[in-house]
């Protein structure tokens, strides 16, 4: 029994040596096992709301990043809704037209979908946004159209137009360039652009539609047109 006291009271004269808080049996008084529990439980309280804000940031950044990854490309087409006096302005630039459409960044639809109701042309939109296709095709489907509207997540400038006759983009001022040499190799001769917010730099339009930031301009392949 001495030969126990003795390393006992060793150790704890190690533990103040060290700094270390070594127990020497269970000599805690209730109240400080209260506290000691009070302890722990905030202890796994928090490590339960870190998981659970690890986790929302996670889903977050899931949602949040095909919204953020165009912003990335070289040249981005941000996602601007038309309002409804550019949409009124497109169905007028499209009046009397026949043929497959296809809106080159179709955002939420609105312009496919007026397209197939007001215009009754065969529309496609293409988006690269995955969750603002599967939004327009929820909305064709709302609103009966199904049948005549497609929406595709797809890269504009990997897509064929040549099967299109009426193309439509809402574009930014830096992408017009570009796109005015891909369509002077794949707009078929009987084919339209209707370019919104920006015109195309050089091609000379055959019709314009609105005025300010509501402008369309209408334009057919410069050979074309002058034929």
């Amino acid at each position: 029994m001495q030969q126990d006291t003795g390393k006992g009271e060793v150790c704890e004269l190690c533990s103040i040596i060290s700094g270390k808080n070594v127990v020497v049996g269970d000599q805690s008084t209730p109240l400080e096992k209260n506290h000691q529990e009070q302890n722990k439980r905030k202890y796994n309280i928090g490590l339960a709301l870190v998981g659970i804000t690890g986790g929302a940031a996670i889903a977050l950044s899931v949602i949040a990043a095909p919204f953020v990854t165009p912003a990335l490309r070289k040249v981005c087409l941000p996602y601007v809704p038309a309002t409804t006096e550019q949409v009124n302005n497109v169905l007028r630039a499209l009046s009397g037209r026949s043929g497959r459409l296809v809106d080159l960044g179709s955002g939420d639809g609105r312009i496919v979908l007026a397209a197939a109701q007001k215009a009754q042309l065969e529309s496609v939109g293409v988006e690269l946004n995955p969750w603002l296709v599967w939004y327009s095709r929820w909305k064709a489907w709302r609103n009966g159209v199904s049948s005549s509207t497609s929406f595709i997540t797809h890269d504009l400038w990997k897509l064929r137009l040549h099967n299109y006759k009426n193309i439509v983009i809402f574009g930014v001022e830096e992408m017009m360039p570009q796109l005015e040499k891909k369509l002077a190799k794949e707009l078929s001769s009987d084919g339209c652009v209707v370019a919104c917010r920006f015109p195309l730099p050089s091609w000379q339009p055959i019709a314009s539609f609105g005025s300010g930031i509501d402008t369309v301009w209408l334009y057919k392949r410069p050979n074309a047109a002058e034929g």
